[in-house]
């Protein structure tokens, strides 16, 4: 099968390698579609985040759907031609935070396209079958792979416990906050305002559920009128991140989803004062079913998100897109 691999910075090759035979619990999979991430990026232009350094020739991707193909001696969950989206991390399912129902936090966690472990920018990936989820019909293959950014939309939003009536403020109008906004307004949010620099992002934000935006490059988000109780912060700015904290109302909760920078500014007063939940968020955990049901429902369309396409023979192109035209959204590789 064809391969891209990234053999370090600003180096993708494209190989034959041979095709992985399942495990007994495993099912094969034909990749159709694949989504290009920030972290993809970021491993190609530095080769680490944070303490995931690439130190050998590594498969990005991790926004993958495709059909099952073959199945393992043991494996009884899919039949031959079954559509999944893939979810791309698996946990030991025996450790403690697993066991907790925290699987995303397993010290153990298999994520594909996170040194050394390969992802999905190739033309088969195995998987254990509980972590392919069936799609139906209805869903394109882009919009089954992209059920994974979807699920960090679902899980940021959880962790917010976004309800009805909630006023949301969400930072960056990037795939994240699209997906954040039309989750928060699929979960019942009465008011989400999406912020950015970008104003073609702004209006897809607004076509796809935001009730307002702000131009930050036009506009202080200080100086608008909205407090929200809800800040979900997509943008990994740390000054964009400080300045809308700095919004939150009473007993608001934040969640910071966005990894721009090792730290952010934080009004301790404010928090303190207006007792202030502040969490972080990391993949997601028990999202897939809630994400398909939201695409398939049609109350988050995440075709809109896909701007671009590329072959795998086009990997590099697709990981440096972004930075040569501001129109991107969401560029996908088909193998």
């Amino acid at each position: 099968m064809r391969v891209a691999v990234l053999h370090g910075v600003h180096d993708v090759r494209l190989e034959e390698r041979p095709v992985p035979q399942p495990g007994p619990g495993e099912v094969l999979i034909q990749v159709r579609s694949v989504g290009t991430c920030g972290s993809d990026v970021h491993y190609y232009e530095h080769g680490r985040i944070g303490d995931f350094v690439v130190e050998q020739p590594l498969v990005l991707g991790h926004e993958p759907s495709g059909v099952v193909v073959a199945r393992g001696s043991e494996a009884r969950l899919h039949e031959v031609g079954q559509r999944v989206a893939i979810e791309p991390g698996v946990p030991c399912s025996v450790c403690a935070q697993c066991k907790a129902g925290r699987y995303n936090l397993c010290p153990r966690m298999r994520f594909f396209g996170t040194p050394p472990i390969d992802g999905a920018f190739c033309e088969y990936v195995v998987l254990r079958e509980d972590f392919a989820h069936p799609v139906p019909d209805s869903l394109s293959d882009d919009a089954a792979g992209l059920l994974e950014p979807l699920s960090v939309g679902v899980w940021a939003n959880r962790k917010a416990r976004t309800a009805p009536g909630s006023r949301v403020l969400i930072t960056g109008a990037g795939p994240i906050g699209l997906v954040a906004t039309q989750t928060a307004r699929a979960f019942g949010a009465s008011e989400v305002v999406v912020t950015d620099v970008n104003p073609r992002r702004l209006e897809v934000a607004k076509e796809l559920g935001a009730t307002a935006t702000v131009d930050v490059s036009e506009e202080s988000l200080t100086d608008t009128d909205f407090d929200p109780d809800v800040l979900l912060e997509c943008s990994g700015v740390p000054a964009a991140a400080g300045q809308a904290i700095r919004k939150v109302g009473r007993a608001g909760r934040i969640v910071l989803i966005g990894m721009g920078g090792d730290e952010i500014p934080l009004p301790l007063a404010h928090v303190q004062n207006f007792e202030i939940e502040v969490t972080g968020t990391f993949r997601y955990a028990n999202t897939w079913p809630t994400a398909i049901a939201l695409a398939a429902g049609g109350e988050v369309d995440l075709d809109r998100l896909v701007t671009h396409r590329f072959g795998l023979d086009q990997v590099e192109e697709a990981l440096t897109v972004a930075a040569k035209d501001d129109t991107v959204i969401k560029a996908v590789v088909v193998p």
